[in-house]
């Protein structure tokens, strides 16, 4: 059952008899084999998605009955792996079109997906609730021995099978699939869970649909060029072009964050950052169309009804069972860590900047959020003389992908060869294929820099199709998208990156290297399908190379002159690299309670939800909250992006990516034994096994938060014994 739609997948009103249309054709440009062609954008049409996926459907369906009409005895080859096979059609149909949606959508998109989400959500409820297929799924798990369920999964000592360890897994996984999804419950159960589905899939949609369009909506128009004091040329230049595409005279500032944060970090106009602030920050709040108040509160109490059905006290509870943080003691047990550690360093940080702003601006100023940004790189640079406008001539995009794609060849020995000839869904976009180190194709990497008005905010990391290896034992290779928003060229400079916006294209490249390494049978359990909490280990470990000097020097040259980054920039750069972290902690973790308390409730939420907000997160929370505003109504995190009751997992993952990359630092930066023994280990085997297993035979030992601490400056590093000479721990791969 391929599930590759970043929304729930899943259901299928009447027949249809258009003829089949695939994405992929059935070409392929690589001698090796294994890549099978790629998507045919330059041939799809907006009309061929339904019937492809009414289609994919059918076919699903008949697969499906098949599998549960089998007089023979239940098996894992004719029953769990028969079922992992199936749906490929509709796989591929709805991996195309749904990240469509969030890169490059319309209107008419928008109102397909409005329309095809329930159906698919019905289908993907007809498989899981299909009694017979339910019942072959739990007479295979019953007579076989994988890996032990969680206490509500029924788990008892079963009589030894030949499954592989990936088997094991993935019967685990697809029998409490089943169980997780009410399939063993009463009829009337069933039916509420798939009601339940069937709404949340729109609901999903509408709160992204809402936020996008609350964001397009916005712009500063500003006519009169003082109204530009204190903004560096590059954001001068962009608010010009950013104009002259709205065809209107002057400059434009929007809500897309290459346009509104360089504003609110350098503009002396204090009453257009407030303006700019507050349009942000009050987004899905206003009284029309895209409010998303109520949304919010029927998407936590449809998620609380859910687990309760499935018999748990909350929604948390549902969700942590199956992730590494296993309960919410143990998630509030970080956040209270971090709040502990970290709260003294960020009020003394606070202060600092609202010292800074009195020195500016006198004694009697009152420091508020849309003054943060502003004065906190006014700190910045007179602590280190360094901001971000200092290091953009030096970090041209396509020098900066060379150095990030140069990283990953001196790491693991991939090279990168872009092809022109492969159609893309927007001209922004770039192909490029990747090969192993022994010449073997490895991938497609699609990179789609720029932000534009057919596409979400963020920065995001997905796929068009998955790693698998089929019954012929052909490895069919991921084809993989980097998705972000960065500063655009102007008419007279090619694009120029901060330094934060090349950490965003690590740590999405992160999740790519996690995606194309990946080597595993089944598509299920390949690439980044693992636990929410450990998802973010490979992004999170790619970022720490960002203020490396070994690896800064590869590309940071000057756009115009080809001079190195100086010696004693990159050198600020690593003195400053903590500067206001602790209130960057405070923050995060106010973003974890603040998901925590909503899916805690075992009660239906009937509060005011920006009182509700300000409860849940007063104690990571050290800046005064402006009246009106409201983070939930544009969390799309946990409200329509999969991390509900999983925001915690972006700590959870800096802990995790801190021991890892320590480990690295101690052995040499690009030691080519420890990148193996981490690619080996994490980054190629998906979901095969316990993530907990997978870090520990990298690492050697669970994870501490001291490297964390240390590496913060918050704690002093303790010293350790010299590792030089001693192989890092590591297992062979097994060959499947």
């Amino acid at each position: 059952m391929k599930r590759p739609s970043p929304l729930p997948l899943p259901a299928m009103e009447g027949n249809s008899h258009h003829e089949t249309f695939t994405p992929f054709g059935n070409h392929s440009p690589h001698s090796q084999g294994g890549a099978w062609g790629w998507v045919c954008f330059d041939k799809i049409k907006l009309e061929d998605y339904e019937p492809a996926m009414r289609r994919g459907m059918e076919i699903e369906n008949e697969e499906m009955a098949r599998i549960a009409n089998n007089p023979e005895a239940p098996t894992f080859e004719n029953t769990i792996e028969a079922m992992e096979q199936s749906g490929e059609l509709l796989g591929e149909v709805t991996e195309v079109f749904f990240n469509l949606i969030s890169a490059e959508t319309n209107d008419e998109m928008d109102e397909l997906a409005d329309k095809m989400s329930p159906i698919l959500s019905d289908h993907a409820n007809d498989i899981m609730f299909n009694p017979k297929l339910a019942q072959r799924v739990k007479e295979v798990w019953e007579k076989a021995s994988p890996p032990a369920l969680p206490s509500k999964g029924g788990s008892q000592d079963r009589q030894r099978s030949e499954l592989s360890v990936e088997q094991k897994q993935l019967l685990r996984d697809t029998y409490l699939g089943f169980v997780r999804s009410g399939a063993y419950l009463p009829e009337d159960k069933q039916q509420r869970l798939k009601e339940i589905g069937n709404e949340m899939s729109k609901l999903d949609l509408q709160f992204s649909q809402n936020k996008l369009k609350e964001i397009n909506a916005f712009i500063l128009h500003i006519t009169d060029e003082a109204d530009l004091a204190g903004l560096p040329e590059s954001a001068i230049e962009a608010a010009r072009i950013a104009a002259k595409e709205k065809n209107i005279c002057g400059w434009v500032i929007t809500l897309h964050s290459p346009s509104m944060s360089p504003f609110l970090t350098y503009s002396s106009r204090r009453e257009l950052r407030k303006q700019v602030w507050m349009a942000y920050n009050t987004i899905c709040t206003h009284d029309n169309k895209q409010n998303n108040t109520n949304i919010v509160k029927r998407i936590v109490d449809l998620c609380r009804e859910e687990a309760q059905i499935m018999g748990y006290d909350n929604y948390a509870d549902y969700v942590l069972e199956e992730r590494m943080a296993k309960n919410q003691k143990n998630v509030y047990d970080l956040l209270h860590k971090l709040i502990e550690a970290y709260k003294p360093t960020a009020l003394k940080e606070l202060e600092a900047i609202r010292e800074m702003a009195r020195e500016l601006e006198g004694d009697d100023f009152e420091l508020m959020p849309w003054d943060m940004a502003y004065y906190s790189n006014k700190l910045q640079e007179k602590l280190y003389n360094i901001n971000s406008e200092m290091l953009r001539p030096y970090l041209e995009l396509s020098k900066v992908k060379e150095g990030v794609f140069g990283l990953a060849t001196k790491l693991y020995g991939i090279t990168f060869r872009q092809n022109r000839d492969i159609p893309v869904y927007h001209p922004d976009v770039d192909v490029f294929e990747v090969y192993d180190r022994d010449g073997s194709f490895l991938a497609l990497l699609y990179c789609d820099f720029y932000p534009r008005k057919s596409k979400k905010s963020g920065a995001w990391m997905t796929t068009f199709r998955g790693q698998y290896i089929d019954k012929e034992g052909v490895n069919h290779r991921p084809h993989v998208s980097l998705v972000m928003n960065f500063t655009k060229p102007t008419d007279t400079k090619p694009a120029l990156l901060t330094l934060g916006e090349v950490e965003t294209f690590l740590h999405e490249f992160g999740h790519a290297l996690h995606e194309m390494f990946s080597n595993c049978q089944y598509e299920e359990l390949s690439g980044t399908n693992v636990y929410w909490d450990f998802v973010e280990l490979p992004s999170q470990f790619m970022e720490n190379f960002a203020i490396e000097k070994d690896f800064l020097s590869t590309f940071a040259r000057h756009f115009e002159t080809g001079e190195p980054l100086p010696d004693e920039l990159i050198q600020r750069i690593v003195d400053s690299r903590n500067f206001c972290v602790a209130m960057g902690c405070l923050r995060q973790v106010s973003f974890c309670l603040l998901d925590m308390a909503y899916y805690t409730l075992n009660h239906e939420l009937d509060t005011d939800i920006k009182s509700f907000e300000r409860e849940a997160w007063k104690e990571a929370v050290i800046t005064p909250t402006v009246p009106g505003t409201c983070m939930s109504v544009q969390f799309s995190h946990i409200m329509a992006g999969g991390y509900s009751a999983g925001y915690y997992s972006y700590k959870w993952a800096e802990v995790l990516d801190a021991d890892a990359f320590s480990v690295f630092k101690q052995h040499g930066l690009f030691d080519p034994a420890t990148a193996e023994s981490f690619r080996q280990n994490i980054l190629s085997r998906g979901a095969t096994e316990h993530p907990m297993t997978l870090y520990k035979r990298f690492r050697g030992q669970e994870p501490t938060i001291d490297a964390l601490l240390e590496r913060n400056g918050i704690k002093r590093p303790t010293p350790t014994p010299s590792l030089r000479g001693r192989e890092p721990r590591r297992i062979e791969e097994t060959k499947l």
